[in-house]
């Protein structure tokens, strides 16, 4: 496994990369470990992200976890730059109640590449497992245009 650690405005961020693919999005450190085209290509991406000249990421990444993780991650890949959805809206396309989309959320593997900032709940914004909790999910939010939602 290749990691890479990129400083970030919500701080830094562990690359983890596995087979040519991203595997893991970490804010607990982890020490740089080889070096690779796709952790490069995730950096480059990731930094476009933050200087408002990238939204969307083109990554090959494999999320591990349950089937049920997988398509949590495929519908959260899948919600455009700026908008949000609900815990509820994923369960109602996936057929599973929203508290098991809002732990497949919380486990997701590959946070800000695979935007799970953009689920709220029903009546607030949810929460966020990453590094400054909540904080940072606003933080997220307000750099995509989306903080109108906050006011």
């Amino acid at each position: 496994m290749n990691v890479m650690v990129v400083e970030t405005p919500v701080g830094p961020l562990s690359l983890h990369e596995e087979d040519g693919a991203i595997t893991r999005v970490s804010w607990r450190g982890a020490a740089p470990a080889g070096r690779s085209e796709v952790l490069e290509e995730a950096a480059r991406q990731l930094a476009a992200y933050f200087a408002g000249t990238r939204r969307t990421f083109d990554l090959p990444l494999a999320v591990q976890g349950s089937a049920l993780q997988r398509a949590v991650c495929a519908e959260m890949a899948a919600i455009p730059f700026g908008e949000t959805v609900t815990y509820g809206d994923i369960a109602r396309r996936l057929g599973r109640p929203a508290q098991a989309i809002g732990q497949a959320c919380g486990g997701n593997p590959i946070p800000v590449i695979i935007p799970c900032h953009r689920v709220l709940g029903a009546s607030g914004l949810g929460g966020f497992s990453g590094e400054g909790g909540v904080e940072t999910k606003v933080a997220l939010l307000r750099h995509e245009g989306a903080a109108g939602l906050l006011i």
